[in-house]
């Protein structure tokens, strides 16, 4: 879940929604977020199949954070002490419990566990620098299995005429479009739109200039849509792990012995709510 400050507002230029198939996931963000951070999104869904057709998304209740994605994750850090802006280069034995120790070469603490949710590349450097080599080459798969993503917010004065708040077209260059202003709690003047390219053009441009790619992926909007209006403000912002293709789903990985487990949306499908799945196994087993 991210969020780029744009003009007067903000747009969500990650993960676009997310659903609640366990009712324990949304028990538990009522509880730990609050009823208010989160809101149903009833957007107007559409898909294009191979001839081109626009089809309706399968209904089912998608949530979105409100005033942004953002606001789920910032409640719910309330609970916790967070430390920002420090890097972790190592885990360093201290007897039976780890100590970790930043790329500054400082000791952040003392711990009897140590879960990582970093993706699956970063994670396997960490573990590499810690000595855990059995768990690092469990991440061998998965680190190739992570797709990069350019994003695109895009605001427009003058609101396209589409009919539909959010599509996944049939296209080279975009994999998913959605006027962000749609979703509720967004108090916008005009229209933002936010832009997600495919895997295979983001590998094929990951080293691309941000005007570059802001003028690639807008053009590949209007000439989807049909739409006249231009852009007067464009903000790009480059995923390197953005999604996971990884076709296993083990849920979460866990080294009793050495006391570290890892948990991510890449080890349980991919989706928000598979974090969520993939952490509470983890705990489970921790326990």
């Amino acid at each position: 879940m991210a969020s780029k400050r744009v003009g007067s507002g903000s747009a969500d230029v990650g993960a676009q929604y997310f659903t609640a198939r366990n009712r324990e996931f949304l028990s538990f963000l009522q509880r730990w977020a609050g009823s208010d951070a989160f809101l149903e999104w009833p957007a107007r869904f559409r898909f294009q199949d191979d001839t081109l057709n626009w089809q309706p998304f399968p209904e089912e209740k998608r949530y979105v954070g409100v005033p942004r994605m953002t606001a789920i994750t910032r409640a719910l850090s309330a609970h916790v002490d967070v430390t920002a802006q420090v890097r972790i280069e190592r885990l360093e034995r201290s007897g039976n419990q780890w100590q970790l120790v930043c790329t500054e070469g400082l000791n952040h603490g003392v711990f009897d566990q140590v879960i990582i949710t970093a993706p699956p590349a970063q994670a396997q450097e960490l573990l590499r620098a810690s000595q855990l080599d059995g768990l690092a080459e469990e991440l061998e798969k998965p680190v190739d299995q992570i797709l990069p993503c350019w994003a695109v917010a895009a605001h427009y004065s003058e609101p396209p005429e589409v009919d539909a708040d959010a599509m996944r077209p049939h296209s080279e260059v975009l994999y998913w479009v959605a006027n962000n202003s749609s979703k509720p709690g967004r108090d916008d003047s005009g229209q933002w739109w936010v832009l997600h390219a495919t895997p295979e053009w983001t590998k094929a441009h990951v080293d691309a200039e941000p005007g570059y790619v802001n003028n690639a992926l807008v053009g590949e909007f209007a000439a989807l849509t049909g739409a006249d209006a231009r852009p007067d403000e464009t903000v790009a912002h480059r995923w390197l792990y953005a999604r996971s293709a990884w076709s296993s789903q083990p849920g979460y990985r866990y080294d009793a012995e050495n006391g570290v487990g890892l948990a991510g949306d890449w080890l349980a499908g991919g989706r928000v709510e598979g974090a969520w799945e993939s952490a509470t196994r983890l705990v489970a087993a921790i326990q």
